[in-house]
């Protein structure tokens, strides 16, 4: 066998084992990958793999990871967050920089190389809270957007420091060293209008002409050619390849394209951002531990502790709640990939030594075997360090009044636009209510309306405790995450067993599922849309009311049989739990001269026939099939085909 072949398939096997006992022993899958790296690289016995062609998929692994954040943070939104992320992300760098280079220096280091330690700290792994975050459905929480956006920052404000270390090791004046940063600042800004006004006017007429192709493999190379595309124009300006990346997905975020391209890219991005952690792994060696160990350890609580305590003095101060404050530090506390490349730098340009380059290095190295912990276990950890039990300490004394006089009251989780209809009608009958949110300043408009909402997760059992939830009359989940919302029903029903919960979904693929965790009511919002839409259209056609309550009830209590199932169109087809799919019946084929019964079709597959140009709604499972019908199949996939066969005789 080909030793290339061979050692790939080794990699792809034991990054594979090792996943699957991470993912079973719920440990973050990237201390999997750091792992894989560690047992196959040089510095450890037994099989080893090239890590040459490692580091070259892993950094592309960064650019798609670069380009996928991107898309979630188009210029509007920045825009949004200008005063959050700008401020805080640029005192963060800052202070984390200065303090961690004084305490640096005071152990001893020179005035350089304590100032390279500090700049190395600063940085946090925008691959590994953005994985962790996605694993635990946190990647559009408050605190996780606001983490996510400030390790991005981070990842540009290190453009600096890239120009700036390799020189720190030689004779270089201050001026030299300020013409150096306000080029590569000169040439960031070159870039982003590079490719923001080229963007605009080329990305979206090209993504809208490969659409009208409704070509999967078309799609996915372009998306593969516009984020490498951009990342090349940033490289040849001399920036990093991420770095274009990041901008193209800016501008591809503000398109109707968004979702498609971050589906597309996502495969590429995990496996290429596994091999990064893998190439980590590789650069530990073991034999330098007993000598820095100690150091290291340090040096790690040190990173983890600074950043955790800055960031979250920074986020309160800016006025957010005290326990999303540690829940954001405690995000953003793990050191960064950038971080090593910094390190990298400051080793080849003399900045370092190597006994200090071992030490930075073996301590980013264990906050990266940390952090994944306190970003799995920020919530637990955040309540502990919160002096009390509600995020906001001027919102305490109202909710706390609010539950005490809440009774036989509905609890809405989530006041978005669903929840927020549902509490301004209850209102209107009179019925008392409150609802909870983790959009601070949507919690904040709708207290100064003088409506009972609150700041509070959902999933939080103590939050539901202190809405008054024992004497609650119904529970209403109007956020449609179903993973979410699985998490609130296993909380209400350890608890109260009894009480109504309605759950929204956006159409019925998770209704088992949320059934069988205790929801008393699934609402597919969709479906719904589609059941009211048919209800006007009758009452504007003068059916009488009493005709259109009695199909409105028969459907619900039948889920919705005319509505979930749809014929598969060139779009949208896959999407459906169920399926209309129209077979022909061939002159003299097994199927004609037999009944619905003798098909096994008697359980309501077939849900009409046409005949002669007629259509036969619900046939009886004793028609006869005759040459010529086509015969209208309803329900999930393999079903349909299963039936499909029989009629056609296969």
């Amino acid at each position: 066998m080909d030793q290339g072949l061979a050692q790939v398939l080794l990699l792809l096997g034991a990054a594979i084992a090792s996943f699957l006992a991470c993912q079973r022993l719920r440990i973050p899958t990237s201390l999997a990958y750091l792992a894989v790296g560690v047992v196959l690289g040089p510095a450890t016995m037994g099989p080893v793999v090239d890590s040459t062609m490692i580091r070259l998929f892993a950094e592309f692994g960064i650019v798609f990871l670069l380009f996928t954040i991107g898309l979630n943070y188009s210029l509007p939104q920045l825009n949004a967050l200008r005063g959050q992320v700008l401020s805080l992300g640029t005192a963060q760098v800052g202070l984390t920089t200065l303090i961690v280079g004084l305490l640096a220096w005071l152990a001893g280091a020179d005035p350089v190389a304590a100032f390279v330690i500090g700049a190395i700290f600063a940085q946090s792994s925008t691959t590994m809270i953005s994985k962790q975050l996605s694993d635990q459905a946190e990647e559009n929480s408050p605190h996780g957007r606001l983490g996510t956006a400030m390790s991005v920052f981070q990842d540009v404000t290190a453009v600096p420091f890239i120009v700036v270390i390799p020189v720190l090791g030689t004779a270089v004046g201050a001026a030299a060293i300020g013409m150096l940063i306000g080029s590569a600042l000169a040439k960031a800004a070159i870039a982003t209008l590079l490719v923001f006004f080229a963007g605009r006017w080329l990305l979206k007429p090209l993504f809208r002409s490969v659409t009208r192709q409704r070509s999967a493999e078309a799609f996915t190379l372009t998306v593969l050619f516009v984020s490498l595309g951009a990342g090349a124009v940033t490289d040849s300006l001399g920036l990093s390849l991420a770095f274009g990346a990041f901008l193209a997905g800016m501008v591809l975020g503000e398109t109707e394209f968004r979702h498609q391209v971050e589906a597309t890219i996502r495969p590429f991005r995990d496996v290429l951002l596994g091999l990064f952690f893998i190439g980590i792994g590789m650069l530990f060696d073991p034999a330098a531990l007993p000598a820095v160990w100690a150091w290291a350890l340090a040096g790690a609580c040190l990173l983890l502790a600074s950043k955790t305590l800055l960031v979250a003095a920074l986020v309160r101060r800016a006025g957010l709640p005290i326990e999303s404050a540690w829940r954001t530090g405690l995000i953003v506390a793990v050191g960064g990939e950038f971080g090593l490349a910094l390190l990298a730098l400051g080793l080849a340009g003399g900045a370092l030594d190597e006994f200090q380059g071992q030490v930075a290095f073996t301590a980013v190295l264990f906050s990266f075997i940390l952090g994944p912990v306190l970003i799995r276990f920020n919530a637990p950890i955040a309540r502990a360090l919160t002096p009390k039990r509600l995020e906001s300490a001027a919102e305490a004394p109202v909710v706390g009044v609010a539950a005490d006089s809440l009774d036989q009251h509905v609890i809405i989780c989530g006041y978005g636009r669903i929840g927020q209809s549902v509490g301004h009608i209850l209102e209107q009958e009179g019925i008392a209510w409150g609802a909870m949110d983790l959009d601070l300043a949507k919690v904040r408009q709708a207290r100064k309306a003088g409506e009972p909402v609150f700041y509070g997760d959902a999933s939080d059992p103590a939050m539901l405790e202190s809405m008054g939830l024992d004497r609650a009359r119904l529970v209403v989940i109007s956020n449609p995450d179903p993973k979410a919302s699985l998490r609130r029903l296993a909380h209400v029903r350890s608890r109260h067993p009894r009480l109504p919960v309605m759950v929204r979904t956006r159409d019925d693929s998770h209704h088992q599922a949320l059934a069988e965790a205790g929801a008393s009511e699934v609402v597919p919002e969709t479906l719904e849309a589609g059941l009211m839409i048919a209800t006007h259209v009758l009452d504007r056609l003068q059916v009488p009311p009493e005709r259109i309550l009695e199909l409105v009830e028969r459907q619900r209590a039948a889920h919705y049989p005319l509505l979930r199932a749809r014929f598969a169109g060139e779009v949208d087809g896959a999407e459906h739990a169920e399926q209309l799919e129209p077979v022909s019946l061939a002159s003299g084929c097994q199927a004609c001269g037999k009944s619905l019964r003798e098909l096994g079709l008697a359980d309501g597959t077939a849900t009409a026939i046409v005949r002669d140009g007629e259509r036969l709604l619900d046939p009886s499972p004793d028609t006869v099939l005759a040459d010529g019908d086509t015969v209208v199949l309803r329900g999930p996939e393999d079903v349909v085909a299963r039936a499909s066969s029989r009629l056609q005789g296969r």
